[in-house]
């Protein structure tokens, strides 16, 4: 609810790219809260990727303007999050579990 927390926060109402900018930061702290709790960060990193692919589609599909990277980072998302999903490896975890 970015039009929401930006009238309470500045006074005035978000709009158009604004909202949009405001949405994937949110999912990007959403992302950045998950990869900060025990376990894996792979999945909030997954949760980051996958949430922008997903809006920035959505975006592409029903908004009158769309600009000229906005496809391609719909795919280098996609594709980001189809590797995050299918790596079974635990090599780039570097938290220790105490025993």
């Amino acid at each position: 609810m970015p039009v929401f927390v930006g009238e309470m926060l500045l006074g005035v109402r978000l709009s158009g790219v604004e909202a949009v900018v405001a949405r994937v930061t949110g999912i990007a702290l959403l992302g950045l809260g998950i990869a900060c709790w025990p376990g894996p960060p792979r999945v909030g990193m997954l949760t980051y990727s996958a949430g922008v692919a997903l809006y920035l589609a959505w975006v592409g599909l029903t908004a009158e303007s769309t600009g000229v990277f906005l496809w391609p980072a719909v795919a280098i998302h996609a594709a980001l999050s189809a590797t995050l999903a299918l790596d079974r490896s635990t090599e780039g975890d570097t938290r220790s579990v105490p025993k």
